[in-house]
Formats: structure tokens, C-alpha cells, sequence
């Protein structure tokens, strides 16, 4: 049985295909198109999923999609006649754009993609389902409590409840513009940030700044109601309605003037308190929670999901403070996991089919091997040399201080490169966060960089009692450890630790011993192979395109490791001239 998992309503559109209850692939369009968050119809990973699994449209049995457009369609309208006035953005956006042109869009590539004959049956999965329980049927728990969070879906903005084996319950869902999402998106564009996408920033920024000097007026402008509802004052914001400006003018006289979004604005002091003020208080909500949900259902895990999931900061103080063992979250726990979330909830849930995958392997997305590798070197014409203990050589680059462009194997799904399209450094060079921010990610330097370590080195750098091999859990670096590893310690002493599994990833598992052979430190500085507003590299054209054209110092594609000196001259030429090696990577 052969599912095909689509995410394409919102934003970061994915495809995934499940089979016989095993997600076999799972691609984001933006890795395709090489347009950060997509929201087109991801027809390019449709096609690289089928590639990837050996399949042909006529395999397919089943389309699920992660969103149910006529969901709280009433609510809706009546929501859009109450503030007519203010509403045309939303009517929209929100009524025209996601429940109209978009199923009209599938529509007109359903029918000519599948032909006259087969026609497999369509499912619309409700978006919070396809997040939190299509999450829980992936995770390694038998029953969990449940939490979903995020701006909205199709209307609700969480969902709460409990599941065991292939049934759930849900205890409570808020509504539009009832949302901790929303809000947070608010003071990320007061921060001068893109709201919705860029809230991972405010979260970096946070630490930066004094909480206290805000935190009083931010807790009365949002906060969680003893029965676990979300209570927002909306006299401060301006989201309810989709206006461009997601606060209002009574926002700005409470804080002050917002940053200018121009990335070379300075950041005054009350930008890094509104940070501060909102990541603290957001923490708390989501405490207040997860606390709640521990009593109630007396489950000893909980399983999240949601935009407002990928706080890995509130994922931290949930494992620490709430009393639940342990959480879990799929690498891609945005709307880009959705995809996954709805083919394996029609799979269990209305299929009725058994439980019996587990994901724990992020690398679900393209692979390339060493012949396909050399067959773009040699179409770009460039001098690569091939070293079968690639590791070990990988190992002496990075104790020698160099950054280097790590591509290998299965392609990671969700936003955090996970150890096979990884920006590599070494961490116990001071310089090397601020090298790195300015010479290869042209990135703001305020922002951190993540430490992957192997999962049995954990306890000796770092305070935390659990896996994280999604990096998704910030934690405490160990004060004896923070000198010895500044580039990826942030100016709270805290980092967003990866654990490295040998099982998961053997090849990235060996480097980071090589390493330590050299240096006594088993860790290294892991940031996504890319370059600010673009999406993780795909292939290894979009690797070599992002070597040249940053301060990255070597490539290393499969087993074959590139340097700069003529193959700047050589790449320069064959890239002006043709996109034939594009082409080649693409397939």
C-alpha cells in the first residue's frame, strides 16, 4: 500500500511517500525549487519522491493532505461579516486563496497526473491531526499526552489530549485569534523580522536582553486560563485582521519604535527586552501546559508538534520542569511534517492498519552516490580528490581550523541540517561563531550555532538526560565546558545539543571521533549547509554552488573532497555558461 502524503495549504510545502505503513521518502519543495518556505503546489517533490521510491503515479493507492479546507468554514465567514470592515486581507487570504484556488490547483494536477484510469481516493486530514497525532503514530511511545501548537490551521491554534495505539482523545482546542503563534509573530516583527518564518531569531535574540523590564505588561497581553484555554488581549495586535503589521499602535506605545527590518538596522535596547519578555512568557505558557497535561493524563511522555514546537528553548524547559520523562518531535515539526503526519493518521486511523514505524532516521529526503558525485565534478570540470577514509581525513581539515561543507548520503527533512548537509567547524576556536556568521551564512551575529556530540559523550559537555538527535531541545552546557567550547555556547551558557547515534548515522558518528583523536573534544560546530535565505542544499550542484560563492574553506561530496585554489575559476565558468550540471543533480 503505497500513500502519498502532501502539505501544500499554508507554507513549506512537502510531499512524502509511505509504504506499507515505512515512510520511505520525504522532501520539502523549497530543497527542489530553491525557494525558502515554499508554498507552491510541491509538484517537484511529488516527482523526486516517486524517483526516490521506484514508483509511478499508477502505485499510488491512497493522497492524503493535511488540512480539511471546509473545516470551521461556517466560523469563518461569520468571523470575516463580523469585522468586514477590517477583513478584506483576511477574506482573501484566508477564504479565496487556502479554500478555493488552492484545491482548484490540485484538482488540476490530480487529474491530468493519474490519467482516466486510476484515480486514487483523497483524504483531508484536519491540519492539528496531521500534526500532533500523525506525530505520536511515528513516535517510539505506545500512549503519550498530546500538545500541538501554532499561529492556526485550518481555525484552531492547539489541539490537547492523550493517545494509545491507534486512537486518541482530544481534552480542548483554542480558536483564531486565540494563538500563542500569533502573538510570538508579533514580537518577531517588531524585532524587525519576517513574521512566521524567521521566529527561530527572536528566540536567539531572547538572550540577549533583560526579560524583567517587560515581562509585567507582555504576561497581561497573553497568558493560559486555568482551564487551559489561550486568553490574548487583541487591543495590542493587528493579526486578527491579516494586516501587514501584526501589532498595534498601542504595541508600539507600551515598547517603543519598532526595528526597521533592513538587517543592517541596530537592535536598541527594549528590541532585545521585547525578545526577551515574549520568549520567557512563551516558555511559561507552554510550562503551564505540559504541566497540566502531566496531571491529567498521568502519561509519562509527551508528544508535541506546531510551529510554536520548534521553540527548542520551551522544548528544553518542558523536559527539565514538567515532570514528563521525556518529549518527542519529528525532525520537521512545522507545517512541512504535516505531509508525514496525514499519510500515516490515514494509514492508522482510518485504515485501521497496525503501528509498527518508527522515526527516528531524519535522512528520508534524496541521496546521491559516489558515481553520480563524480559525474557532476567532472561536468562542472573540477579536480576533487577521492579518500576512502574520509572521515579521518574530514577529521585533520577541521582540527586545522577550516570550515567545511559536509554532504553525504540521505537529505534531512525539517530545518535543521542533521549531520549529512552540514556547515562543519571546530568549536573550541573562539573566533569561529563570529567567522562563521560573517564569511559563510551572512547571517546576524548575534545568532548561535548548534554542537553535535555522540549520544554516549553527552554527559561529559552538557546537562541533559535525553536523546535529541532532531536538535530540537535546547539544554545547559556544562560551566566547566563553556570556555573549552565557546563558538557553540550562546551568552546564556545554553545550546541546541544534537546527539549523534551510530546506528542513525555511522559516517557522522566516526567523524566526530576522529575529531576528538585530534582534539580531546568530541564535538563539532553543525549549522545548516546553506546561506541566509536559501533553503539546505539538495544536491551537490546547489553544494558546489554554495561553496564558491561563500568563505566556506573545503567540500567534501561523498568521499571526494574539493578545494578552492583553480576550481574557483573553473566553477565561476562552467556555472556562467550553462545550467547543465543543475540539471544533471536534479535528475
Amino acid at each position: 500500500m503505497n500513500i502519498l502524503g502532501l502539505n501544500f495549504y499554508y507554507h513549506d510545502s512537502t510531499a512524502c511517500i509511505v509504504s506499507d505503513g515505512h515512510l520511505v521518502v520525504a522532501i520539502e519543495e523549497e530543497r527542489l525549487t530553491r525557494k525558502k518556505h515554499a508554498t507552491e503546489f510541491p509538484i517537484h517533490a511529488i516527482d523526486k519522491c516517486l524517483q526516490v521510491a521506484g514508483l509511478t503515479p499508477a502505485n499510488i493507492d491512497y493522497i492524503a493532505i493535511s488540512v480539511d479546507p471546509t473545516l470551521s468554514l461556517g466560523k469563518k465567514m461569520l468571523y470575516g461579516l463580523r469585522h468586514l470592515r477590517r477583513s478584506r486581507k483576511f477574506i482573501w487570504e484566508e477564504m479565496m486563496m487556502n479554500l478555493f484556488w488552492k484545491r482548484r490547483r490540485f484538482s488540476n494536477w490530480y487529474r491530468p497526473f493519474f490519467g482516466e484510469g486510476h484515480k486514487p481516493p483523497v483524504h483531508y486530514v484536519p491540519h492539528h491531526l496531521s500534526h500532533v497525532v500523525g506525530t505520536f503514530l511515528i513516535s517510539p511511545y505506545e500512549s503519550a499526552a498530546l500538545l500541538s501548537v501554532d499561529g492556526s490551521g485550518e481555525w484552531a491554534t492547539t489541539f490537547m489530549g492523550k493517545a494509545k495505539g491507534t486512537g486518541y482523545t482530544c481534552f480542548r482546542q483554542d480558536y483564531f485569534p486565540m494563538s500563542l503563534g500569533a502573538v510570538y509573530e508579533a514580537a518577531t516583527q517588531f524585532c524587525g523580522f519576517i513574521p512566521n518564518y524567521d521566529e527561530g531569531k527572536t528566540m536567539g535574540l531572547a538572550p540577549l536582553g533583560n526579560p524583567q523590564n517587560y515581562y509585567d505588561k507582555v504576561s497581561r497581553m497573553f497568558w493560559i486560563n486555568d482551564d487551559l484555554s489561550i486568553g490574548v488581549d487583541l487591543s495590542y495586535f493587528q493579526y486578527q485582521t491579516y494586516s501587514p503589521v501584526r501589532y498595534s499602535s498601542k504595541f508600539v506605545e507600551v515598547f517603543g519604535t519598532p526595528r526597521s527590518k533592513d538587517k543592517r538596522a541596530k537592535f536598541e535596547q527594549h528590541h532585545l527586552d521585547v525578545a526577551a519578555a515574549f520568549q520567557l512568557h512563551l516558555e511559561e505558557c507552554m510550562l503551564k501546559i505540559a504541566r497540566s497535561l502531566h496531571t491529567t493524563t498521568g502519561e509519562d511522555y509527551l508528544v508535541i508538534s506546531g510551529g510554536v514546537a520548534l521553540n527548542s528553548v520551551a522544548n528544553g524547559r518542558i523536559v527539565r520542569e514538567s515532570g514528563f520523562k521525556d518529549i518527542y518531535l519529528m525532525p520537521a515539526a512545522g507545517d512541512n511534517g504535516t505531509a508525514i503526519g496525514a499519510a500515516f493518521y490515514l494509514y492508522n486511523c482510518i485504515l485501521k492498519s497496525k503501528r509498527g514505524f518508527v522515526h527516528k532516521d531524519p535522512f528520508v529526503g534524496g541521496s546521491y552516490s559516489n558515481k553520480e558525485i563524480e559525474m557532476i565534478i567532472s561536468s562542472c570540470k573540477l579536480s576533487a580528490t577521492y579518500y576512502s577514509n574520509i572521515e579521518e581525513k574530514t577529521a585533520e581539515i577541521l582540527h586545522e581550523g577550516k570550515i567545511v561543507g559536509w554532504f553525504q548520503g540521505g537529505m534531512e527533512i525539517g530545518p535543521r541540517s542533521l549531520g549529512n548537509r552540514s556547515i562543519l567547524a571546530d568549536p573550541t576556536l573562539k573566533h569561529m561563531k563570529d567567522k562563521v556568521n560573517a564569511e559563510v551564512k551572512h547571517r546576524e551575529a548575534f545568532r548561535p550555532f548548534a554542537p553535535s556530540c555522540p549520544i554516549e559523550d553527552v554527559p561529559k559537555y552538557f546537562e541533559q538526560h535525553v536523546a535529541d538527535p532532531f536538535m530540537l531541545k535546547v539544554c545547559n552546557v556544562l560551566p566547566g565546558k563553556r570556555d573549552l567550547v565557546q563558538a557553540i555556547t550562546h551568552v546564556d551558557g545554553t545550546a541546541r545539543l544534537q546527539t549523534i547515534h551510530q546506528e542513525t548515522n555511522s559516517r557522522f558518528h566516526t567523524l566526530l571521533k576522529e575529531f576528538e583523536k585530534l582534539s580531546g573534544v568530541p564535538v563539532l560546530l553543525n549549522t545548516s549547509f546553506n546561506i541566509m535565505g536559501e533553503p539546505i542544499v539538495e544536491s551537490p550542484y546547489d553544494a558546489l554552488r554554495c561553496f564558491f560563492t561563500t568563505g566556506l574553506d573545503v567540500l567534501v561530496l561523498g568521499n571526494f573532497i574539493i578545494e578552492k585554489n583553480s576550481n574557483q575559476a573553473e566553477f565561476r565558468s562552467v556555472n556562467a555558461q550553462s545550467n547543465l550540471a543543475m540539471a544533471d543533480a536534479k535528475g
